[in-house]
């Protein structure tokens, strides 16, 4: 009976001290990429010219690559 108790004083103690750490550790803030962010934008943009499949496919590939349009 002792040990059944110990084990689960034991089961109890690493419960709560591993939710602990985890409610404690902050989330490091991501880092968004110049890539990313250049992603972000292009996408945005053809979305408001409305732009599917194929068409839009080529849009990204040429605002991705910096080229002008």
């Amino acid at each position: 009976m002792n040990k059944l108790v110990s084990l689960l004083a034991i089961a109890f103690a690493a419960t709560i001290g591993t939710a602990y750490a985890a409610e404690e550790a902050p989330a490091a803030p991501r880092k968004v990429s110049s890539q990313q962010e250049k992603m972000k934008s292009c996408s945005k943009e053809a979305k408001a010219k409305a732009l599917k499949g194929a068409e839009r496919k080529s849009f990204m590939s040429t605002c991705l690559k910096g080229d002008k349009q």
